[in-house]
């Protein structure tokens, strides 16, 4: 797939105040500039996240009276019961929740959804197989879900029971009938964080009340432990890098490297992270693997290996779970090869907006996974369905400039749920309304995308030479991490390339390419992974990558990730 570049203009007076007032190279300057740090306080601060910047979290929407009714429920000695999600995000929510709670003083059960039987968040199924399990519980504490669950909340209350809810996703036009709904799309700030930043959010309220009442153990409880659950939610969930998630994810991604939580100990073992964890190892290998027991079966395993208390609890749980992931990329692959194919069988790039893609009896613990592979290679927001009976599921992904959720909302007599946020969001659907399905979301998106925005753009940070890319440049660069989304790794756009030596194959199945490429004066290595048959640059070229420092065999050296080529000029 070609991109559209979208090369930053020059702001040299910009670039010179950051280097003058912090003391750092173009190249970093630079990328503070395109990513909106003009002023150098607010520059200072991003390159140097700290906890003690984390806001007051009595300013998120009605975490007053969320505290209160946990209040009431600990002198009461009321049962609580947590129901979380089935994803990494409602997974570490419901752990650090669980951990909080019941080191205060709190009884804590947790619950959480079957994705197979009871569909996603507080559904109707799900309300009543949790009443049922916990019949005596009157308070219900609700985590990454029941925003839209109107109608469950509605029974539950009947049923005597009352809820607060730690949520992201988007608010429907009703709202549930709960003592407090914490949601930053309610309006107001942080409207960047995932369930398990509300959780900690949440947590810190908690222990400011106890320690303004002098309670015992309020002072001496420590949150920051917690702040491994908190990086592997934050990534895993692909919710934005930057605001008070870029201080969490940080200071987590720290305590992952050094945790001594049995369950994350373990599972670092079988997934082969070793030294400093950064968020490509949570993204391709902690996040998949926690992923992996909600989408083949049950997600309490994964709740059971956060919460396990010894290595000889917690590395079966492990090496299940390793297991489950090999069994789910196997899945994965089949169904992507074949949704991919079947899209490409009659897609029409002028009239496409959207694709929707349904078949009989594709695993519903997958859908998610392969929408992200279909909208890679297509750059379509992408709906994949699958299921069986009268009721199929499904998971979308989009692409920037199209609200999903929104959209779905727009579809809600052709469906029979929906729910999510602007670039994820789920559905289910009867099978004979997805073609109706299909060209309502097409005529939506029409309205509303553009023929540009169809193309990928490629957002570029500054135009350097090779020999700008020097160990104390790259040095400085590291100070933007973590990288992801909202906040992506420095892409460089470099001209007047060369070969150096004749491009060679990789892996054993020669999908990828190394070359070395050279401006004459410096020589840098390139790796193109997943270039397939696509043709590799020749002649002069310009270039754009991810500049990195690869790391192999005690080796460091600096090179270039291929992200796309044009000709010279």
């Amino acid at each position: 797939m070609r991109y559209r570049w979208k090369i930053p203009p020059s702001r040299p007076l910009e670039t010179r105040l950051l280097r003058q007032e912090l003391g750092i190279g173009e190249l970093a300057a630079a990328c503070l500039v395109e990513r909106g740090f003009t002023d150098p306080t607010a520059a200072a601060a991003f390159l140097d996240p700290r906890l003690k910047s984390l806001a007051d979290p009595f300013r998120l929407p009605a975490m007053a009276a969320a505290v209160e009714r946990l209040w009431q429920a600990r002198s009461r000695g009321e049962e609580t019961v947590v129901f979380g999600d089935y994803d990494v995000d409602g997974v570490t929510a419901t752990t650090l929740l669980t951990e909080v709670l019941e080191g205060l003083g709190w009884s804590v059960r947790q619950y959480l959804p079957n994705r197979f039987d009871e569909g996603y968040g507080l559904t109707q199924a799900a309300a009543e197989n949790c009443r049922a399990l916990h019949p005596g519980s009157t308070f219900w504490l609700a985590v990454d879900c029941a925003t839209t669950a109107v109608a469950p909340v509605a029974w539950l209350r009947g049923q005597g029971v009352e809820m607060v809810v730690l949520d992201h996703h988007q608010p429907g036009p009703v709202l549930p009938d709960v003592v407090a709904l914490v949601n930053p799309q309610l309006g107001g700030e942080f409207q960047e964080l995932c369930s398990v930043g509300l959780a900690f959010k949440f947590a810190h309220a908690l222990l400011k009340r106890g320690r303004q009442e002098g309670l015992p153990g309020f002072e001496e409880f420590d949150l920051r432990p917690l702040l491994d659950l908190v990086a592997l939610g934050t990534i895993a969930d692909l919710v934005p890098l930057c605001g008070e998630n870029r201080i969490l994810a940080q200071a987590g991604l720290e305590r992952l490297t050094t945790t001594r939580r049995p369950g994350l100990v373990a599972l670092k073992e079988v997934a082969g992270v070793t030294g400093p964890v950064r968020v490509e190892q949570v993204g391709y290998q902690l996040g998949p693997r926690l992923n992996a027991a909600g989408r083949l079966e049950t997600a309490r395993q994964a709740l059971d290996l956060l919460l396990a208390r010894d290595p000889s609890t917690a590395r079966p749980l492990a090496e299940n779970l390793d297991q489950h992931n090999r069994e789910r990329q196997l899945i994965e692959r089949r169904m992507s090869d074949d949704a991919i194919g079947r899209v490409r069988s009659r897609f029409d790039p002028v009239r496409d907006f959207v694709v929707v893609e349904a078949q009989l009896q594709w695993h519903i613990g997958v859908v998610g996974i392969v929408a992200s592979r279909v909208l890679r290679e297509f750059h379509r927001p992408t709906l994949i369905i699958g299921g069986e009976g009268g009721e199929w599921r499904g998971s979308g992904r989009s692409i920037a400039g199209f609200d999903l959720a929104a959209a779905l909302r727009g579809c809600d007599d052709l469906l029979l749920k929906h729910g999510g946020h602007a670039m994820a969001a789920g559905v289910t659907v009867a099978p004979d309304q997805v073609e109706a399905l299909r060209e309502r979301l097409n005529r939506i998106a029409q309205g509303c995308l553009t023929a540009e925005q169809l193309v990928p753009e490629l957002r570029l940070d500054v135009r350097v030479a090779l020999g700008d890319l020097d160990p104390r440049a790259m040095a400085e660069v590291a100070r933007l991490e973590p990288f992801g989304q909202g906040n992506p790794a420095v892409q460089v756009w470099v001209s007047g390339l060369r070969h150096a030596r004749p491009p060679q194959r990789l892996g054993a199945e020669k999908r990828h390419w190394k070359f070395s490429v050279t401006d004459g004066r410096t020589t840098m290595e390139c790796v193109w992974w997943g270039a397939g048959d696509r043709p590799v640059p020749e002649g002069e070229f310009e270039l754009a990558a991810v500049a990195e420092v690869s790391e192999f065999n005690g080796r460091r050296q600096i090179r270039l990730k291929f992200l796309d080529w044009r000709p010279a000029g």
